[in-house]
């Protein structure tokens, strides 16, 4: 990424949220889970891992053997949310369906 990112208000974050449906808040960082088995999930990671490459930002990502978890946050921003993020969000999305993941709606994910 390139300079300072802008850190997002409030109300910004709000915006973002709604237009990431299956995205949580968790203080400064979204999160996602989507249901997948252990070699599809890697399969997942890897894809995910190589877009994150090229566009330079990162997701924090927890593979178990029946699901995988995105934690996003800006490193590079003190920890806090921007567009990178919620960018970054979508094309996950895009990615976890390709692979034929589906969204878990446990609570905590």
């Amino acid at each position: 990424m390139a300079g300072t990112p802008v850190v997002l208000t409030e109300d910004e974050i709000t915006e973002q949220l709604t237009l990431a449906p299956g995205w949580q808040r968790h203080g400064e960082q979204i999160t996602r889970s989507f249901a997948i088995r252990y070699h599809g999930g890697v399969a997942l990671i890897v894809h995910v891992a190589d877009v994150e490459r090229l566009i330079g930002h990162h997701a924090d990502i927890d593979l178990r053997w029946d699901h995988v978890r995105f934690t996003i946050t800006t490193h590079d921003a003190g920890h806090r949310l921007t567009t990178a993020d919620f960018d970054l969000a979508h094309r996950i999305d895009g990615i976890a369906h390709a692979h034929g993941a589906t969204p878990e709606t446990r609570p905590d994910s």
